[in-house]
């Protein structure tokens, strides 16, 4: 049995992954402050002998003894990171250094959540490990995308001078039952609104393109990838099936035979314009690759948000993503 640490681990991808490593019979420690993370997502784990959550921000240093830490603390949805820009720049920052100064006081191999953010609105597609990016610091993505940059750099001078054990996962778009319903991503929006009979909104002309990848394959890519020996280098973690954002909201409106009319909105500020990853890397080096279709993945969030969000007050903001 190891010891995991997960900051950020009330959040989306960190309930899913505390649950596999659960199952898998390791001792699991949730840090987390909470601000986008939910108690309701990790309540059912508190009975669990080898469960602990720590209610925790990042920005500070704390003190865990580990085997493992997956540092996946920071507001991931533009909707929430860009309402706190200060916030979400110091996570990512101090976040990123307080867990390498754990690691390297304790010895713990370590995984930074970065993100596909990393590439800004890519003019190399699909996106490559050795694409440097086309981003912008003065965007109202900059707090995010440069912030995961500035991890990256951090992470690689915490290898390359002190010899700690580092992981750097670039995570696609990811979705799947407990999503936020206020997160304002593709995902979440459309089928909030297709099941409560609203307009679905599409922001731009809905061409352009993400690819989404199911949490479950996720979770297996971010294991497979701290499992594995002398990978201390970016890799992308995501799904290469691409999709149309108009696409996409069409075929949730099919799945949830529902009566709402796509409507076109404007386009979102510094919107990407295609966003796939090349995962030959994580193929060859983790032997991954997403198993889990968009259809069927769909049809789970359905069912999920048709018992737990409707009814309730929480409406849509936009579909970035």
């Amino acid at each position: 049995m190891c010891i995991v640490l997960i900051t950020g681990g009330a959040g989306f991808i960190g309930v899913h992954l505390a649950e596999r490593l659960l199952d898998e019979g390791h001792r699991v420690i949730v840090l987390d402050n909470l601000q986008t993370g939910s108690k309701d997502n990790i309540c059912h784990l508190f009975d669990n002998p080898c469960f602990q959550f720590l209610q925790h921000d990042v920005t500070l240093p704390y003190n865990i003894d580990s085997d493992f830490i997956y540092n996946l603390a920071c507001p991931a949805s533009p909707a929430h990171y860009q309402c706190s820009p200060v916030q979400t720049s110091e996570t990512c920052a101090l976040g990123a250094i307080n867990a390498l100064r754990l690691a390297k006081k304790t010895g713990a191999r370590v995984l930074q959540a970065s993100s596909s953010e990393v590439y800004g609105n890519p003019e190399v597609h699909p996106q490559t490990e050795l694409y440097r990016g086309h981003a912008s610091t003065t965007s109202v993505r900059s707090c995010y995308s440069e912030g995961k940059r500035f991890s990256e750099t951090l992470f690689l001078a915490y290898q390359k001078e002190l010899g700690v054990d580092i992981r750097i996962a670039r995570i696609f778009n990811t979705y799947g039952p407990r999503m936020r319903p206020d997160d304002g991503r593709a995902i979440s929006n459309f089928v909030l609104q297709a099941i409560t009979g609203q307009p679905v909104t599409v922001y731009g002309d809905g061409t352009q393109t993400r690819s989404f990848c199911y949490v479950t394959d996720m979770v297996e890519g971010l294991i497979r990838l701290m499992n594995t020996d002398g990978v201390a280098w970016p890799i992308n973690l995501g799904n290469p099936d691409e999709h149309s954002i108009l696409e996409v909201a069409e075929l949730i409106v099919r799945m949830t035979t529902s009566k709402s009319k796509t409507v076109l909105c404007p386009a979102v500020e510094d919107d990407p314009i295609l966003r796939k990853p090349d995962i030959s890397m994580a193929r060859n080096l983790l032997s991954w690759k997403p198993t889990v279709s968009l259809e069927k993945g769909l049809a789970s969030v359905i069912q999920y948000f048709r018992t737990q969000v409707v009814g309730t007050s929480t409406r849509p903001s936009c579909n970035l993503g």
